[in-house]
């Protein structure tokens, strides 16, 4: 089945997905650049080009969309992961760091996807921000918008929707606050743990889902595209992938963890005693796959969890001692469906190594004649 789901996306996604997100990329480099405060510019312009990635895998929810509906599947889906991903690195500079301005600041997004028009987004206030790329925030909130309400199920799925993307910013605003304030984990505990009370995960778990919640607005997008769609697929749905995001962001700690210490952040897994973790993502990703066989079209949802968890299990960073316990666990859920992926993710990765090395061996005679060596 899960073999069946991983050709079938394939076949929808490289046709009739892949070149809208392209096109979509490239149309938003011109807003990206008109922004007027050159660090802010700056900024829009390093996440389309560093992490566009982000949003090519995120438009591969659109394959379940019908043909019809697909390409405004994926053009939503691509305008708010920008908007998204412009707005994390937003709230990691000051005063956008502070809470209350963070959860200001991620009105745009919250009200993306609102039940009806409420006009143009709402603009942070003045003082204390940085008014200059509120055009480009406008442009994202309302193009993924005005995608969205076009959708036959959006006013079933549009509170779920909503209530997935608020979660996702208070989610975010409370991490950044954090860290900017130097509170520790304490008030993010005691946030998470009030939070997590009705959502069947443990409170760090809970906030790692949080943090990459995106990735449950972008399946209600792509799940208001059928007409079919219910109230109750939604909230499935939007919990299957609540668990999802929290393996996801529990996996990029996991394999970043030297990167986190060259920054001196601490990182996701900072909150799990040692030798811990091994065991709390078995649980974890045991709930994320149950949760994502139970939603509508689950067999796609549990090759959407075995697809990042192999991105990120196959990454050079899963290799370190500390690691390969995570790893173990994690592939022993999702045995046998993670193994293509797995395989898939491999041959990438080696692919994009020998790309890598073509391109310095390219690279390497102008460098040395430059310095007046002979090549």
């Amino acid at each position: 089945m899960a073999l069946g789901a991983l050709a079938l996306a394939n076949a929808r996604y490289w046709p009739s997905v892949s070149p809208h997100v392209r096109r979509e990329l490239r149309r938003w480099q011109g807003p990206a650049g008109a922004i007027g405060d050159p660090r802010l510019r700056q900024l829009a312009l390093e996440k389309l080009r560093e992490e566009h990635f982000n949003a090519e895998v995120a438009a591969t929810l659109a394959t379940l969309a019908p043909r019809q509906h697909r390409t405004r599947v994926t053009q939503a889906i691509v305008a708010l992961e920008l908007l998204f991903d412009y707005l994390d690195g937003r709230t990691e500079r000051p005063p956008a760091s502070h809470l209350e301005q963070a959860l200001r600041l991620y009105e745009p997004f919250v009200d993306a996807l609102a039940a009806e028009d409420r006009g143009s987004p709402r603009a942070p206030e003045p003082r204390g921000t940085e008014p200059e790329d509120q055009q480009y925030l406008t442009s994202l909130c309302t193009r993924t918008s005005g995608l969205f309400r076009q959708l036959p199920a959006a006013a079933r799925v549009s509170g779920t929707a909503s209530a997935g993307a608020r979660r996702c910013a208070e989610g975010q605003a409370q991490l950044h606050a954090s860290a900017a304030l130097g509170a520790g984990a304490a008030p993010l505990e005691q946030w998470a743990r009030e939070q997590a009370a009705d959502s069947g995960l443990e409170w760090r778990e809970y906030l790692s889902g949080c943090a990459s919640s995106v990735l449950a607005v972008h399946a209600m997008i792509a799940a208001a595209a059928e007409p079919e769609t219910s109230r109750q697929d939604a909230c499935k749905l939007d919990a299957a992938y609540l668990a999802i995001a929290a393996v996801v962001t529990i996996l990029d700690s996991v394999v970043d963890q030297a990167g986190d210490r060259a920054h001196g952040q601490a990182g996701f897994i900072a909150l799990y005693e040692p030798g811990e973790l091994p065991g709390r993502m078995r649980q974890l990703t045991r709930e994320a796959l149950a949760r994502a066989r139970e939603a509508p079209h689950g067999e796609h949802h549990a090759m959407t969890l075995a697809g990042v968890a192999a991105y990120y299990t196959t990454h050079p960073g899963a290799r370190e001692p500390d690691a390969r316990a995570v790893v173990h666990a994690v592939r022993g859920e999702l045995t046998p469906t993670i193994w293509p992926a797995v395989a898939v993710l491999h041959g990438w990765r080696l692919a994009k190594r020998a790309r890598r090395g073509m391109r310095d061996t390219a690279r390497a005679p102008a460098i040395n004649s430059s310095h007046g060596d002979t090549p």
